[in-house]
């Protein structure tokens, strides 16, 4: 977004950058960086023990502060990633400063007087925010949503059922270590995975991190934490955050979400039913021209997405497009998006700007 640019970064917003020295707030300095700059002031805020470390932004070396409420003073908008526990504790701390805190973290999505917003669907649901939060939505939602919902305004969805493949990097640094950790172990052993138990044997009962089985040369069914009835805690978001971002509370979901030997971007095969016959070369187009969206369709060149090649990249990647063989009112995709981007860092940053664009025109 342009708006506020071409003024002077002393008239722009103050945004304060809260978790700025984890995994996702790298990727959000790195966004601060290259997208149009509608900031004054960047405070970069973080634990205590991290404090006085200095990160850049913007090409400019900032000094990171410790988490206080004084850090939100003259603060516009605070973007948030940071655990549930430290946002509940601290977002209500920054709205009430002033802040519009725009919130990462799984702590306040389903919160009635907490928008759940992605700009490229519902940007007008950022202007309700009775408790001056808004939510972002989880990464595998974000991966899926920005399609979906292109598809939905056209055919009026009824239907999703999703399988996911989710990168190790969704569980954190520490997910990301524990696959490199197992890959060493096993590389150069060919005949690991062709006997029972000796890849587990080969790796160790006491490696296995934050996975409950071994992820090098193997997939998990599991992703998140238990839920009761069998469902995970990544199931049901992506389930209750698609309802509430689409304003459909009673649309059907069934999700299983699956951690995979990918170091960064989910990937999703997505069912989608609807309540009109989809043809498919209109729905091809509206893919096409979906903000945020790139299709990679070529299935008989071998034109695909996958997460090595849509890493570090900004929109969702869509292919494997067709209609389903069996009902002609449900369409079958493959996609694939950076869970630290767009999952993460850039949707947060994002729905900020729509935040500063709307200062910038209330200071007019």
């Amino acid at each position: 977004m342009s708006v506020g640019a071409g003024r002077p970064r002393e008239a722009r917003p103050t945004l304060a950058v809260v978790g700025a020295t984890g995994a996702v707030g790298t990727v959000m300095l790195d966004i601060l960086s290259t997208r149009e700059d509608v900031w004054g002031e960047i405070r970069l805020v973080a634990s205590a023990r991290s404090a006085g470390r200095q990160l850049r932004v913007r090409g400019e070396e900032v000094v990171v502060q410790a988490l206080t409420p004084d850090v939100f003073d003259d603060v516009d908008v605070a973007m948030f990633d940071v655990p549930d526990e430290v946002s509940l504790a601290w977002a209500p701390v920054a709205a009430t400063r002033g802040a519009v805190v725009v919130d990462n973290s799984n702590a306040f999505r389903m919160d009635v007087d907490v928008p759940l917003v992605v700009p490229e669907v519902n940007p007008l649901a950022a202007r309700s925010r009775p408790r001056g939060i808004i939510a972002s939505a989880n990464c595998t939602t974000l991966s899926v949503i920005v399609a979906v919902a292109a598809l939905h305004r056209e055919y009026g969805l009824t239907g999703l059922v999703c399988a996911s493949y989710q990168a190790v990097s969704g569980a954190g640094r520490i997910g990301v270590d524990t696959l490199h950790d197992q890959l060493q172990k096993v590389a150069g052993q060919r005949e690991l995975g062709t006997r029972v138990g000796d890849v587990r044997r080969a790796i160790g009962g006491d490696d296995l991190g934050p996975f409950p089985a071994p992820i090098a040369l193997n997939v998990i069914p599991w992703a998140g934490s238990y839920r009761g009835a069998g469902h995970t805690s990544e199931e049901m978001k992506v389930r209750d955050e698609t309802r509430k971002i689409l304003g459909l509370p009673r649309l059907a979901v069934a999700v299983t979400c699956v951690r995979v030997p990918v170091v960064t971007t989910h990937s999703v095969a997505v069912h989608a039913t609807f309540e009109r016959e989809v043809e498919l070369d209109r729905a091809r187009e509206i893919l096409r021209d979906a903000p945020s969206v790139v299709l990679d369709d070529d299935p008989e060149g071998g034109g695909f997405p996958t997460p090595i090649d849509a890493v570090g990249t900004d929109p969702t990647w869509v292919g494997r497009v067709r209609r389903s063989i069996d009902d002609p009112t449900s369409l079958d995709f493959f996609l694939c998006a950076d869970n630290l981007r767009k999952g993460a860092a850039l949707n947060t940053a994002q729905v900020a700007e729509l935040v500063a664009a709307e200062l910038a025109t209330a200071r007019a």
